[in-house]
């Protein structure tokens, strides 16, 4: 296989869609350094590793020899992109979005080499395009162009509110491009619309238009929705070593492939050897603690991975103490698992209890209106990872 095949597989893999091959073939024939763009909004502090996907395409790009642009959208974020709403997105503010825009460089740099990443924010472009540019900028495309979106034409169809500075939203991602002069444009398959926008004006701007390499969107722990941290099936990168290594325990034999295809590391031959040890009556757990092992290994480090391994199933070595003071005489056990950050909600804690995933003391709750009385300490876990040791005072 030439280099130039090799490095196309490199890119393709785990992709969902490739526009257009023959671009991106010619651009890599030219032996220059690319310039690799991915923007994110900073909407929220911490990524999951539904994020990492398209970031692990940067790195396999940054390993090729090229210059990945990873743009914080300080500017867009304030717009809030609407890509996949039913309902107008609330804007934050820019000091909102710089918070987490710092949040974002520290754990993106687990992944990316510093070295060959730039690191860059839109307002440094949009804020000075002022209100005349940013009209010169709409006279690129139609209201009706912008329809196609399938979000925009449901909506529109349901007679549901479209603000006008969402329809803007794709219009000034695709001019980041322009002020980018981006050969490439990484985004989830959710992006197309807009990464599309990006050729246009950079072909209305005499530019050579970029190619655009789309991923999936990873399935969340239940194999069903969208990773979300709304929806509760997502692994943070930044949570604790035993968490991440006991939710990518938990996924099915199945899931655990999709999960290695478009998060590990492990070149292809590899993960063939494993699917063909699997095929031949190997146990599929094996492999899962190794990917497990990987992912920890990537965001904390190899002894975590290693202890991680060790406790699973068993209670922490370091199980973390809570001291919580209240007035009343006693705390609703759903309200305790809300505020030790157990569970995302008290519903969920009520469903987990209805499930028998609720442990106080080792005993299992099967009562949602429990109250633990002050002044006791009390060991509470929930599922078989999650373990909290609270004194109510």
């Amino acid at each position: 296989m030439s280099p130039l095949a090799q490095a196309i597989e490199t890119i393709r893999r785990g992709s969902h869609e490739l526009i257009v091959e023959e671009e991106l073939a010619k651009k890599l024939a030219s032996g220059r350094k690319l310039r690799i763009k991915l923007g994110l909004d900073p909407t929220a502090p911490d990524l999951h590793l539904g994020h990492t996907v398209v970031i692990n395409k940067l790195r396999h790009f940054q390993e090729l020899g090229h210059q990945v642009q990873f743009l914080i959208g300080d500017f867009t974020g304030m717009i809030g992109d609407p890509t996949g709403k039913n309902q107008t997105r609330p804007p934050l503010s820019r000091e909102q979005i710089l918070a987490n825009a710092r949040s974002y460089q520290d754990q993106v740099f687990k992944i990316l080499d510093p070295e060959r990443t730039q690191i860059l924010f839109n307002s440094e472009w949009s804020d000075k395009l002022g209100a005349e540019g940013i009209i010169r900028l709409a006279a690129k495309y139609t209201v009706s162009q912008l329809l196609e979106r399938d979000d925009f034409s449901r909506r529109f169809r349901e007679e549901k509110p479209i603000a006008v500075h969402e329809l803007l939203y794709p219009l000034m991602q695709g001019y980041d491009s322009v002020a980018m002069k981006a050969d490439v444009e990484l985004g989830g398959t959710d992006q197309k619309f807009n990464l599309l926008v990006g050729r246009e004006l950079q072909r209305a701007w005499g530019q050579e238009p970029q190619v655009i390499l789309t991923m999936p969107l990873l399935e969340g722990l239940d194999g069903k929705e969208k990773m979300s941290k709304s929806l509760g099936n997502y692994v943070g990168i930044a949570e604790p070593p035993q968490e991440i290594f006991g939710k990518l325990m938990s996924i099915s034999d199945e899931l655990m492939w999709r999960y290695i295809e478009l998060l590990s590391f492990e070149p292809l031959a590899t993960v063939r050897q494993w699917k063909d040890q699997v095929a031949q009556g190997g146990n599929p757990r094996d492999v899962k603690v190794r990917f497990a092992k990987e992912i920890v290994a990537r965001f904390h480090s190899k002894s975590a991975a290693d202890r991680a391994e060790q406790e699973f199933g068993g209670e922490p070595q370091d199980m973390r103490e809570v001291e919580l003071i209240y007035p009343v005489s006693g705390l609703p056990i759903t309200q305790l698992l809300k505020q030790l950050d157990l569970v995302p909600s008290t519903n969920e804690a009520s469903r987990l209890i209805e499930q028998g995933g609720v442990k106080v003391n080792d005993q299992r709750v099967s009562d949602r209106a429990l109250k633990l009385t002050k002044g006791k300490t009390y060991k509470i876990q929930v599922g078989k990872r999650k373990f909290a040791r609270v004194t109510l005072a």
